[in-house]
């Protein structure tokens, strides 16, 4: 029986969006990674990586990450390079359970085209790349990826279902390990 679980994927995959509801359905607290970040340091995830970098970005991340492992009946979205660091996956494999939010890249293409809050895609939008380059561009991160994200303990597909049946299914996954 696990009291935590951390939600993975790649930006735009659901993590806040279906973490926030399944905390209600499950009578949990929820907490996005970047959102408490951003309240910390008072600017946006793009503003740090700008002004202050992506590895003081990352210190911070392992820094919160640490604090909500040591809370209860909680329900914690990643950010999507959360896992890259060895460190913080031990912290949630010792506290919780990991869930991957797996979403194909023509999906995620539809949902960040346009958007330039992404730190990791911002200049990629402004300079208008075809569909495409940019499916390619995805395809190589969830690539380099997808070894961290094949270690969850639960690999949930999210698709274009509406929410109400993708949450469904989802907490009805998630309760084996509550």
């Amino acid at each position: 029986m696990t009291k935590r679980i951390y939600l993975t994927g790649f930006m735009t995959s659901g993590k806040s969006t279906l973490g926030s509801i399944l905390a209600n359905v499950l009578g949990w607290n929820f907490y996005d990674l970047d959102k408490e970040i951003e309240s910390i340091e008072a600017i946006k995830v793009t503003e740090i990586f700008e002004t202050k970098g992506e590895a003081y970005f990352r210190d911070l991340e392992t820094k919160i990450l640490t604090e909500f492992s040591q809370k209860e009946k909680v329900i914690v979205a990643l950010g999507g390079g959360a896992l890259n660091s060895d460190k913080n996956f031990s912290i949630i494999s010792e506290s919780g359970k990991l869930v991957y939010l797996k979403v194909s890249p023509e999906i995620i293409y539809k949902r960040i085209r346009k958007k330039t809050d992404r730190p990791l895609f911002k200049e990629f939008v402004l300079q208008e790349n075809s569909e495409n380059a940019f499916i390619e561009k995805i395809k190589g991160m969830l690539a380099e990826r997808e070894k961290y994200y094949s270690r969850a303990d639960l690999v949930f597909h999210v698709d274009n279902t509406p929410i109400g049946k993708t949450i469904d299914k989802l907490a009805k996954q998630i309760k084996r390990f509550i």
